[in-house]
């Protein structure tokens, strides 16, 4: 190759190359509003974000994968947990972690009503960004090391098979919907739900129960009702529900399918 045609093939190169870059740069901003879920950041969610760092949160827990690891990472803490939960968590977290049980606790950050609302909005404002699936291994919030539950970052399973039962367990450790993060499958172990670990029975008692006010008729029935409406019968306990109503998220409906809720049932009535 000639000095001119090395220098020609130079030119030609970085005017490629820089206008592959200018084309690249300039997808990446086209897409940044709706990658950084910005048509929602309300001045709600903004006092949110500045009560976080008035907080200092981020000493303990990450976003998005930024922050000190000493905690769970909260980038979908909201759908996880949803606004009942963190409302009553927020107000009281010695109501719902031990130091002697869960070697844990978080100090009371001491919010009014109104700074609750604005960080929960900020969360699930965050909650909503496009991660493009980073973290990879986020710090779930879940009873790492205790039987019947997901472990802390374990990747989300596959179902074995087109089995409704597999895929209903596959599903129950995913997140969303994060069943796992409050429920476990083992006897005795409370997480901020109760155990399902018999569900599969106790649901057809739950329904014989004179406050039973729900529309089951049967195991099945109940759990699906439990899924899609967690306030038709409601289990007393410190961390199970606030003001006569459970803390359990609603709206599961708007985020599973007819199909998976049908899974998730066939995996449920399993645990007797």
């Amino acid at each position: 190759m000639t000095k001119r045609q090395t220098r020609a093939f130079f030119y030609a190169g970085s005017a490629v190359f820089s206008l592959i870059f200018l084309v690249l740069t300039i997808d990446t901003h086209r897409q940044v509003p709706a990658l950084t879920n910005e048509a929602n950041l309300t001045p709600e969610v903004i006092e949110g974000k500045h009560i976080w760092h008035r907080k200092n949160c981020i000493n303990c827990h990450t976003l998005l994968g930024e922050g000190a690891y000493y905690a769970p990472d909260l980038t979908k803490i909201t759908q996880q947990r949803g606004t009942a939960y963190l409302t009553a968590f927020l107000k009281d977290p010695s109501r719902f972690y031990s130091e002697e049980r869960d070697r844990r606790l978080m100090t009371n950050p001491n919010l009014s009503d109104r700074e609750i609302e604005q960080v929960i909005a900020f969360l699930d404002w965050v909650s909503h960004i496009d991660t493009q699936g980073w973290p990879p291994r986020p710090i779930l919030v879940s009873g790492a090391a205790i039987p019947g539950t997901a472990a802390l970052g374990a990747p989300a399973p596959e179902a074995a098979s087109t089995d409704p039962v597999a895929m209903g367990q596959a599903l129950f450790q995913k997140s969303p919907p994060g069943c796992f993060a409050c429920h476990s499958t083992a006897r005795g172990v409370n997480l901020v739900g109760p155990s399902l670990a018999d569900i599969g029975a106790t649901g057809a008692q739950r329904i014989e129960d004179p406050t039973y006010k729900g529309k089951a008729t049967d195991a099945a029935g109940y759990i699906r009702e439990s899924i899609l409406d967690p306030d038709a019968f409601v289990l007393t306990g410190p961390t199970y529900s606030s003001g006569g109503r459970s803390l359990m998220p609603t709206g599961l409906d708007a985020s599973l399918s007819p199909e998976q809720v049908d899974h998730l049932v066939a995996f449920l009535l399993t645990l007797k």
